[in-house]
């Protein structure tokens, strides 16, 4: 199992990927939903250039858009925020993933978190912040798999961290 960058991963597989996952689900936020193929195309690119600060709209922070990928099989999507503004650090924090239905409970969450972690870790990140969904008990499960502490928690969500 590995990571694989968005932008050097097979477009095809990816955007069928992506194509998979509604526009919100369970606090995951589809932003290339509805995208034709073409357009995520130059979605990707977008998100390359993110990666490398270029281009970041007001309020963005610099992100990696990571593939989870098993045996040629494009499983989840991981994105790691390299940095915290003020919104992340009391909302959806450095990493958001979404695995494709036909590979929930599998364990792909938490093996994909640990290597999302490990990436978190090599760009000087020694804390990662994450939040989740109380009703998604797959993706709490997951992080706490991964040594997450419930930091607090509203109405609706756990915000997590994980020291690294």
């Amino acid at each position: 199992m590995k990571l694989i960058k968005l932008w050097e991963s097979d477009l095809q597989k990816a955007y069928e990927l992506q194509s998979s996952f509604p526009e919100q689900e369970n606090g995951f936020v589809n932003v290339a939903y509805g995208l034709s193929f073409e357009e995520f195309v130059e979605y990707v690119q977008v998100r390359r250039n993110y990666s490398m600060s270029i281009g970041l709209k007001e309020g963005y922070v610099p992100d990696t858009v990571f593939v989870l990928v098993d045996d040629n099989n494009y499983v989840g999507i991981f994105n790691l925020r390299h940095e915290l503004n003020e919104f992340l650090e009391n909302g959806a924090g450095h990493i958001g993933y979404g695995i494709a239905k036909s590979y929930r409970r599998k364990g792909y969450a938490t093996k994909g978190l640990a290597l999302v972690l490990q990436e978190a870790k090599k760009i000087g990140i020694d804390e990662a912040y994450l939040s989740v969904n109380k009703n998604n008990t797959g993706s709490i499960k997951a992080q706490l798999n991964n040594g997450a502490t419930i930091h607090h928690e509203d109405d609706l969500e756990y915000y997590t961290r994980i020291k690294l």
